[in-house]
């Protein structure tokens, strides 16, 4: 009798296993299938619709100056702001910005902006939140960030050149790195910051990793793309 109960309990305990095994893997791996194939949708659905030219503008013997920002207004909840391109992620990446960082946004379309901060090229905080290691893992390379590295978001208007300035690991509760100057409570921006957060570590939830970049450019549609994106903006026509 009792080598029958340890039989039947050896075999529910593999069974579970079997079981935490196959949810692992549909966590690690399928959710990452269905999440890359919507976020190649819509950034092919954004890129057919694309007004601008795909060639950067010829050269000049000084940086063109095209004034202030266009700053749109922020879409619909769920609705597409733009794509942003993270050379140092690889030569491929490119992600959705999407509106909202509600579980329907995050865990299949991308990344999300936070409702409560700027939009691109206004002077504060546009905030953006992606998963690390599922649901598409689009901020799985944060942590490879350097100063300098350059970060690129591209909306109807035109495109935000962003530059990388340094990140902190930070708890959960810190709801500070979204104000409009990021951990500054009270403080009147005058500059443009790109506030990316994300899980930490990588296979945890413990903490949240946040980097923090700053506004150093800005070019309209219609002076086509930066030159150190040419390439992959073109590349997003035919993604699908």
């Amino acid at each position: 009798m009792v080598r029958k109960v340890v039989q039947v309990i050896g075999e529910l305990l593999v069974t579970a296993g079997v079981v935490l095994l196959l949810f692992v893997a549909w966590e690690l791996w399928w959710t990452n299938i269905e999440a890359d194939a919507k976020q190649s949708q819509a950034v092919h659905g954004f890129a057919k619709d694309f007004a601008g030219p795909l060639t950067p503008a010829a050269p000049t013997a000084g940086a063109p100056d095209y004034g202030k920002p266009v700053v749109a207004q922020a879409p619909g909840h769920g609705s597409m702001i733009g794509i942003m391109y993270i050379p140092r992620f690889g030569p491929d990446y490119s992600r959705p910005i999407i509106e909202g960082t509600s579980s329907d946004v995050l865990d299949t379309l991308g990344l999300g902006h936070y409702g409560s901060t700027s939009m691109p090229g206004a002077p504060g905080n546009f905030a953006v939140a992606g998963h690390r290691q599922t649901h598409g893992a689009v901020l799985d390379n944060i942590h490879l960030l350097v100063p300098g590295d350059k970060i690129y978001v591209q909306t109807n208007d035109g495109y935000y050149t962003y530059v990388f300035r340094n990140n902190q690991i930070v708890l959960p509760s810190r709801t500070d790195v979204l104000l409009p100057v990021p951990t500054q409570p009270g403080a009147t921006p005058t500059e443009g910051y790109l506030t990316m957060t994300s899980c930490n570590p990588r296979f945890g939830a413990q903490e949240r990793i946040i980097a923090y970049s700053l506004l150093e450019s800005w070019q309209p549609a219609s002076a086509g793309p930066p030159q150190d994106i040419a390439k992959q903006v073109a590349d997003t026509r035919g993604k699908g």
